[in-house]
């Protein structure tokens, strides 16, 4: 029991962890199939100490991944249980003690999984830890139960005491915690506890009995899991010159030249997860005040936008607002331009300015 508390505390833990991780982009889940080799220990309830109920346990299991959330899978868990007498004794007139016995048994289940990080923090299969919940049933084939026979040929009475081959029902649950390895191999602890009928043990208890198993091993995924999806580039912002006008000449006064004053873009960039101007950038700031002091007529739009290949629409529509935010806040606080002046934006990361995904960490500034 100990050791389900410690997979529980382990799997808040790193839901924890997991809520606050910024996925590194957007991927679309593949169904699969996969294979888990594992190995560990059992502890079954008997009347005998704890370390006296340890047993050996193998479980192989193939399943498959339906969504990001549900997967099911086949396995076959087994090796051996052990049992405790209480009251036994060795000869006549010795103190009654406690022994154990040992018998083997093969257990095939089919158990339901749920991804409870996928569940509660959203897909991603690049995350290191991962924490699912199971659920399932199916037979418990015992054999070679003959230490138990032999206690009771000694004269001992064990109500429930069986032999050859018995088939019973058994459920099942537990808790796994995956260690990503690769997209294909992941290193997994599964701790799962299993019910079955008061006769497994040999023993009339007047309650089901109960058996532990906790595993490590390898899982495999069979084929691809998942796609990495590439984010849509959109085309540069161009803005094209308004044409200069046509003037018809005339015969008297001489006409005079039309000056045409070409609008200006500027781009502010930005580090990772950063939208504070660096000194930088600072200096194509004070571009944008000389142009705009020169031509107090002119109006500026700024369009913040964030990199598709980092964070999430939530995390990137947030950097975005604060990128355009910033560069309004130092033109008007600090180099005084009139608020009336300026029309910002953001774009998120829906809108990629740039084919170079570090590029589009940028607040676009163009006057009109």
């Amino acid at each position: 029991m100990k050791t389900l508390k410690s997979l529980l505390v382990a799997a808040l833990l790193s839901v924890g962890f997991a809520a606050h991780a910024q996925e590194a982009s957007e991927y679309t889940f593949k169904k699969h199939a996969f294979l888990q080799l594992q190995g560990g220990v059992q502890h079954t309830l008997g009347e005998a100490k704890f370390s006296d109920l340890l047993s050996p346990n193998l479980q192989v299991a193939l399943g498959y991944q339906f969504s990001p959330v549900f997967g099911t899978r086949v396995a076959f868990n087994g090796w051996q249980s052990k049992g405790g007498y209480n009251g036994y004794r060795e000869s006549d007139g010795a103190n009654p003690g406690n022994v154990q016995y040992k018998y083997k048994y093969i257990s095939p289940t089919v158990d339901f999984m749920f991804n409870l990080s996928n569940l509660l923090c959203g897909y991603n299969p690049v995350r290191t830890v991962n924490v699912s919940a199971f659920v399932g049933g199916g037979l418990n084939i015992g054999f070679s139960n003959d230490e138990a026979n032999d206690i009771v040929a000694k004269g001992y009475n064990m109500t429930y005491i069986w032999d050859g081959t018995k088939v019973r029902p058994v459920g099942k649950a537990g808790l796994a915690v995956d260690f990503r390895l690769s997209d294909a191999v992941a290193l997994g602890i599964e701790g799962n506890a299993n019910i079955i009928s008061d006769k497994y043990n040999s023993k009339k208890a007047g309650n089901t009995d109960w058996y532990f198993n906790v595993l490590a091993g390898l899982k495999i995924n069979l084929g691809k899991s998942y796609e990495k999806v590439a984010a849509p580039v959109a085309a540069p912002v161009v803005v094209e010159p308004e044409p200069e006008p046509v003037v018809e000449p005339e015969p008297a006064p001489v006409v005079e030249e039309v000056k045409v004053v070409e609008p200006l873009r500027i781009d502010v960039f930005f580090t990772i997860n950063v939208s504070k101007v660096s000194a930088q950038e600072e200096a194509k700031v004070k571009e944008l005040v000389e142009y705009l002091g020169k031509y107090p007529e002119k109006k500026l739009t700024i369009t913040g936008y964030a990199d598709a290949g980092t964070g999430n629409d939530k995390i990137n529509d947030r950097l975005a607002s604060q990128r355009a935010a910033a560069v309004v806040k130092m033109l008007t606080e600090k180099y005084g331009i009139s608020a009336s002046r300026i029309t910002s934006d953001s774009k998120g990361s829906r809108v990629q300015p740039f084919a170079e995904n570090d590029m589009n960490r940028v607040s676009i500034c163009v006057t009109d």
